[in-house]
């Protein structure tokens, strides 16, 4: 029976439709004064608002019972142990067991991958200890001042996400990325770099990715302008991350330059395995470490706690609220931080990736929603974009709100004026953040009693109603990035868990892939179009 035919599924659809879906938000918190304390839940550094969400006891009752009747509790379990939760791909996800280094209490197949998690990790630390000693030399015997990232999709975004919101965080090398396959980022970086002091990464869990490599090729090019021989080249301007190390070897990277993960860790989850490599470059094998005991933290957390006062657990179910009895099918992720700019981009690919499906465990096509359109930008820059949409728009939206309490980065800068300053423009993006957040909410009766009569036309009405969360971290660190990415990760399984669908496979983003290689060998070798559709025949006889 599919869950929407469930009795747990039916008694939430009842429940909507009594009336609870359309109570406003503005009556919810007259009714309870306490309602902000009794929904929120605090773990250790950081604290989560669901207050504004269009929920009471009895919803996050029935989310409970439904929860209970879909064994969440065991699904848990089975994802940390290591069970073959990936069940299309008959493997584990196991990116926990990355982070669970010195845990007494982890068992089944997380436990036995251990030294060799400890072993790569062991091998990373000495190659980031050597460049980050300025004791990495490139050919001509100069350290390596420059290290680019070449990868995609998770090879990619986690790691340019941390390091850039860690990027006060003083680093002995410069870090840059390159995803983009048209060449024109490539292009761009590589004139202002030298090949005397750069070092690239190349980051691919199949290595077979034609984006990675044809951009790994651009650079070997380039490095071949100066470098003659080929074994120099590979053995001190190239480091390989990937689950290959065939592979890697075919390709030319020695074997003391390769790091690897494995087949267990999926792509958009491998920041915590040697694709951090870039993340550890930044704030050091220390720093690495704390990362991973913030999202080790949330682990335990998600582990342990009832379902209840469980952080991932209810943020899940909240969604799941909103999406399949409120029909409110888009989300926007808003950090109040230039340096969580990135965030948003790393969430939709967690997110959509994972859920984006519409077949579930059984190879049945579902009969009910499942993942949101997922986006996001920097809140203040989002404000004078599309916040018009979701305060006036004609569709239903919901929130999370992001946004560190403390700033402990502006002794960085010279002078306690400038200090001041800066902490007056943080508390400025405080007041934003909650302001947003209380519009969102309570629509016109948000607006000050002073200014309401200025506010008197249909064309300054504002509906509010609109569910959001807020996460506050005690401040940017490893630690809370460590425990914010892994409060999503977990969410986004528990969701997965109640639609009943595989959230750790991605066939959807491969078919591309491989039509995309038989149009390259059109455009580029002469071969007939003739077996492409006729919109793209002609696209592609245009080019030619």
């Amino acid at each position: 029976m599919a869950v929407n035919q469930s009795a747990a599924w039916q008694a939430l659809k009842v429940l909507a439709e009594s009336g609870v879906a359309e109570k406003h938000l503005q009556d919810w918190f007259a009714a309870d004064p306490d309602r902000a304390k009794r929904y929120a839940i605090e773990l250790d550094e950081l604290y989560l608002d669901f207050s504004k969400n269009r929920i009471d006891d009895q919803v996050i009752a029935g989310l409970l019972a439904l929860a209970e009747q879909q064994d969440l509790s065991g699904w848990i379990k089975r994802l940390l142990t290591g069970d073959e939760v990936n069940d299309t791909e008959g493997r584990p996800a196991l990116h926990t067991a990355l982070r669970s280094l010195n845990a007494a209490n982890v068992s089944g197949f997380a436990a036995e991958v251990q030294p060799d998690v400890e072993f790569q990790f062991a091998k990373m630390a000495k190659i980031v200890s050597k460049i980050r000693a300025g004791h990495w030399r490139g050919y001509s015997g100069k350290p390596i001042t420059d290290v680019v990232n070449i990868g995609v999709g998770g090879s990619d975004l986690g790691p340019l996400m941390i390091t850039h919101a860690l990027q006060v965080q003083k680093s002995p090398v410069r870090l840059h990325f390159i995803s983009s396959i048209d060449g024109t980022q490539t292009s761009n970086l590589l004139k202002t770099l030298n090949q005397e002091t750069t070092l690239f990464v190349l980051a691919s869990k199949s290595f077979t990715t034609i984006d990675t490599l044809s951009n790994a090729e651009t650079a070997k090019d380039w490095l071949e302008e100066r470098i003659e021989r080929p074994q120099t080249l590979m053995a001190q301007h190239f480091i390989g991350v990937s689950t290959r190390p065939d592979k890697m070897a075919e390709w030319g990277i020695p074997e003391e330059n390769q790091l690897l993960f494995w087949d267990w860790v999926g792509g958009r989850y491998s920041m915590w395995s040697a694709i951090g490599f870039p993340i550890a470059l930044k704030v050091g094998m220390k720093g690495f470490y704390q990362m991973l005991d913030g999202a080790n933290v949330m682990d335990e957390h998600f582990a342990r706690a009832p379902l209840a006062q469980n952080i991932p657990v209810i943020m899940g179910l909240i969604d799941v609220w909103n999406i399949n009895f409120l029909n409110i099918q888009a989300k926007a992720i808003l950090p109040y931080d230039a340096r969580l700019k990135y965030l948003p981009s790393y969430f939709e690919q967690l997110v959509m990736e994972s859920n984006g499906k519409a077949v579930n465990r059984a190879g049945e096509k579902v009969s009910y929603k499942t993942c949101p359109i997922l986006w996001g930008e920097v809140g203040p820059n989002a404000q004078h974009a599309f916040y018009q949409l979701l305060h006036q728009g004609t569709q239903g939206v919901m929130s999370d709100f992001i946004v560190p309490v403390e700033r402990d980065d502006f002794e960085l800068h010279s002078g306690a004026e400038k200090d001041a300053s800066l902490l007056k423009q943080h508390h400025l993006a405080l007041a934003n953040c909650f302001a947003q957040s209380r519009v969102l909410m309570l629509g016109d009766a948000a607006i000050p009693e002073s200014l309401k009569s200025s506010f008197d036309s249909p064309f300054k009405h504002y509906a509010g109603n609109q569910p959001s969360n807020t996460i506050m971290l005690k401040n940017l660190s490893a630690k809370t990035l460590g425990m914010l990415v892994a409060l999503y990760e977990h969410k986004t399984y528990v969701e997965s868990v109640i639609w009943e669908i595989n959230p750790f496979d991605q066939w959807g983003v491969e078919l591309g892939k491989l039509i995309a290689k038989e149009a390259y060998a059109c455009l580029v070798d002469n071969e007939s179009v003739e077996s492409f559709d006729a919109s793209t025949q002609a696209l592609m006889k245009r080019v030619k």
